[in-house]
Order: structure tokens, then C-alpha cells, then sequence
């Protein structure tokens, strides 16, 4: 499914995996391009609001981590390559979004699961399990849908005379020559390549910690209260929050940070390999061993974190409070560490804060049933929820401060 390694994370150090890494952190996802596109998370944050209290107006659950895997899901595909679906749009079975959004959902699936040819490779070509055949089925039905993606953009580039830089596939284009090879992948497969691990890493994984977050929340209501007690005494209820008021919502920032510490956005690293003899804590690691780092099992290590299944956001404002979720701390370091930790950090903590911020300050949140939320996980990339949460929500705010949102959904 990774476009025969083409995918920069995934791709071995080397000179294809230096250059892509560069173009993504320097000319997509560094902090001047979100500042230029910031206008796309708020528009869809605001959309995403109304068409809650609409829901909320009619007394209606919402199956909430459903509805913010759409949010992010057209956040990501807005930046990624200048699209935006409705929730009809999904639902009209074999449309452009549905394939390409039920293929997203099945690579992260598995990518996640146990594949019994990774431990007893001479197996492989037996596929038992019908793995390898689902990866290769959903690596066409992905491919298809980007190449769409891609000639549109070329044809938009020729008419433009290259000048347009919109969404990131143009930024792409625009930065390698039609004639670029690098490490044999040419441009098309660089951009698509590249274009697919942002959307399977992007979307899935802010969604999920949102609704971890959510989560952990509504199974804990004093500390719900405090955060929008919070949220009432720097913002008030006479406007909505704003991104610049996350820097003075210390409790949120810790209520994140505990999050990420219960459940890392990706649980275990990818592969990590030693480029020369080493020796670690003890142990001698020999040149091209491969390891992978259990962040899940290192962050609830009880030898660090007192009480460490319990989640309790005051440690990251007293005990803990210098620990940064940028892999400074070998202790804590919910997205890895080093060049090879995830490059949309900044982005993705942007859209949790802000999205958890304007839904604890817009909405009063119970689950549907008035029970605790299950907190089981389930199987993939990002460590989702396996059972989805229904909610009632209950507008905290005056109403013409959800009226004058923007609604995407018209467009």
C-alpha cells in the first residue's frame, strides 16, 4: 500500500527520504503554511459546530466520533488537495468520497493488525489470513482515486501556468519537475505517495485523540467542569474561543497532554534501525538491528508516572509540568522522537485544542444513555475507540453565537 516505499515515513534513510521529509516539513506543514491556510480548519470548525447545535436543537444523539472523523477528514482533504464533501456525499455509495474514504478506513485497519507473514515471512506467499490480498485490493482503490486527484491538478497547473499554490498537491507540484526521479520514483507516484500518508496519518489520528479526549471527559465531569470553568474565565461566553486564547488555557493544554500520555496517537514507532554499533542503558545494539519502541506500554510506566492508568491533567501542571509532547522527554513522547517523529505535530495539536475547546465551551456533553464510556481500544494505525460514543449536547452559549457560523455544507 505504500506505493513500493515511496512514502516518506516508511521509506529507509537515504537521499529519497531526506528530500520528501523536507518538502513536507518545510514547504507543507511548517507553521507559515498553516498560518496561509488556517482559514480551512476555521470555516470547517465553525461548520462543524452549527450543524451540532442544529442536531442538539432537535433533542438528537450523535454518534460524536463518527462526526469528527468527517470534520478532520475534510479539514485533511481541503489542505491536502482543495476538496470538501457533504455528509450526503458519503453516503452515496461508490461516489468519489466513499471510495476514497472507506479505503482510508481499511489501510488503517490494516496497517494495525497482526500479519502472520511479517513473523513467518516463507508463509507469506500462502496469504492465509487474506491480508496481503485486501492491502493490494485497497492500494488500487486508493491509487485510483489520487490519480483522479493528480491529473485534475496538472490540467489546473497547465492553465495556471504554474502559479497556483491552493492546497498541497500544488505545493508539490509546483516544487519537483515533471522529470524528476529520485531513488526511481517519479514525480506523479512522489506526490501521490506522499498525498496518501498525509491522509491516513493526518485525518485518523486527530479525530481519534478528539475523541479520546472527549472520552476521558465525559467519564470524568469534575475535571470537564474545571476545563470550561476554565474557558469561561479567559474567553467568557460572549464570544467564541480563538486559537490565540489556547497559549492561556493551561488546563486544556494539560487535559491534552494526559491524553496523548493514555493514548498515543500511534502506540508503537515505526521501524527504527541502528546505523552503526551502539550501546543503550546497558545493552549492546549491534549495527542494523531493527527496533520498535512500545510508546504505549513506555508512557504508563509506573516508575515514571504515579498512578499511571489513571488520568490526571494536573501532573503536566506540577510534577510533569516541562515534559513536551515533541519527544524531548524519552519518558513521554506521544508522536516518537527525532527525524523520524511525526511531522505534523503542530498541526495536529492545533485542531485538537481549538475543536476541544470550542466544544466544551458551545456544548454541555453527556453520553445518550447517562453511562460511563466504554474505554476499550480497538485495532489500527491510530489506536481508535473500538465502540463508537453516542452523545446529547446541550448549547451553553446565546443562540445568534451559533447562527452567524459559517455552514460549509451550503457550498
Amino acid at each position: 500500500m505504500g506505493y513500493d516505499n515511496a512514502i516518506f515515513s516508511l521509506a529507509p534513510y537515504g537521499e529519497y527520504w531526506r528530500n520528501i521529509r523536507k518538502i513536507a516539513t518545510v514547504e507543507l506543514l511548517s507553521s507559515h503554511r498553516l498560518e496561509k491556510l488556517k482559514h480551512i480548519r476555521f470555516s470547517e470548525m465553525d461548520s462543524f459546530i452549527k450543524e451540532l447545535y442544529g442536531l442538539s436543537r432537535n433533542g438528537a444523539k450523535v454518534t460524536i466520533n463518527e462526526a469528527l472523523e468527517r470534520l478532520t477528514f475534510n479539514i485533511n482533504l481541503r489542505l491536502l488537495v482543495g476538496k470538501r464533501f457533504s455528509g450526503c456525499d458519503y453516503e452515496e455509495v461508490n461516489s468519489e468520497p466513499w471510495r476514497y474514504e472507506k479505503a482510508i478506513k481499511r489501510a488503517l485497519h490494516l496497517s494495525g493488525i497482526f500479519v502472520l507473514a511479517d513473523a513467518v515471512p516463507y508463509l507469506e506467499w500462502l496469504d492465509i489470513q487474506g491480508h496481503v490480498r485486501s492491502m493490494k485490493r485497497t492500494a488500487k482503490e486508493l491509487d485510483s482515486v489520487l490519480s483522479v486527484w493528480l491529473e485534475e491538478h496538472l490540467k489546473k497547473k497547465k492553465a495556471n501556468q504554474g502559479t497556483s499554490e491552493n492546497d498541497f498537491m500544488d505545493v508539490m507540484l509546483n516544487h519537483l519537475p515533471e522529470d524528476t526521479v529520485i531513488s526511481g520514483h517519479n514525480r506523479d507516484t512522489i506526490v501521490k505517495a506522499t498525498t496518501l500518508i498525509l491522509s491516513l496519518t493526518g485525518g485518523e489520528s486527530t479525530s481519534v485523540t478528539i475523541t479520546w479526549v472527549l472520552s476521558l471527559l465525559l467519564n470524568h465531569p469534575k475535571i470537564l467542569m474545571v476545563a470550561q470553568q476554565e474557558l469561561d474565565h479567559h474567553v467568557g461566553k460572549q464570544r467564541w474561543v480563538e486559537e490565540s486564547d489556547i497559549k492561556n488555557l493551561k488546563y486544556l493544554q494539560a487535559i491534552v497532554k494526559e491524553t496523548l500520555r493514555l493514548y498515543p496517537p500511534g502506540p508503537i514507532t515505526g521501524i527504527r534501525e541502528a546505523t552503526e554499533d551502539c550501546r543503550i542503558a546497558g545493552y549492546d545494539v549491534s549495527k542494523g538491528t531493527r527496533l520498535i519502541v512500545n510508546l504505549w506500554k513506555l508512557q504508563r510506566d509506573p516508575r515514571v508516572w504515579e498512578n499511571a492508568d489513571e488520568f490526571r491533567p494536573e501532573r503536566f501542571m506540577t510534577t510533569h509540568v516541562d515534559f513536551d509532547v515533541r519527544g524531548q522527554n524519552f519518558e513521554y513522547m506521544p508522536f516518537s522522537s527525532g527525524r523520524r517523529s511525526c511531522p505534523g505535530i503542530t498541526f495536529g495539536l492545533q485542531v485538537v485544542h481549538l475543536m476541544v475547546a470550542k466544544l466544551i465551551q458551545g456544548f454541555d456533553i453527556k453520553t445518550a444513555e447517562g453511562t460511563a464510556v466504554d474505554m476499550e481500544e480497538g485495532f489500527g494505525l491510530a489506536l481508535p475507540k473500538l465502540n463508537p460514543i453516542d452523545v446529547v449536547l446541550r448549547p451553553r452559549l446565546r443562540t445568534e453565537f451559533y447562527e452567524c457560523l459559517e455552514d460549509m455544507n451550503k457550498y
